[in-house]
């Protein structure tokens, strides 16, 4: 453990800042889940709207520094092919 009170802060932020990250990337992975589940079934409604849902998730994650913006637009790109195949 460190002895310096401003490192002692910085451990306990990067914490909350950890979680914080790794929530929010389980959130994305059940949005994009959500869309390739709904193009796999074939319905065109329900993965347009998981389509925009997730895109917006991503794109947040990506403003927020949780993921690249580079990753963000390839994950949009790969789930938009997906829900246009259906």
């Amino acid at each position: 453990m460190a002895n310096i009170k401003s490192q002692k802060k910085r451990i306990l932020t990067a914490e909350k800042a950890r979680l914080r990250n790794k929530a929010v990337k389980s959130e994305l992975r059940t949005a994009v889940r959500a869309v390739r589940e709904a193009a796999a079934a074939g319905d065109t409604e329900k993965a347009q709207a998981a389509l925009k849902h997730a895109s917006r998730k991503l794109d947040k994650a990506a403003s927020k520094g949780v993921i690249h913006k580079n990753q963000a637009a390839n994950r949009k790109s790969a789930i938009a092919k997906a829900a246009a195949t259906v």
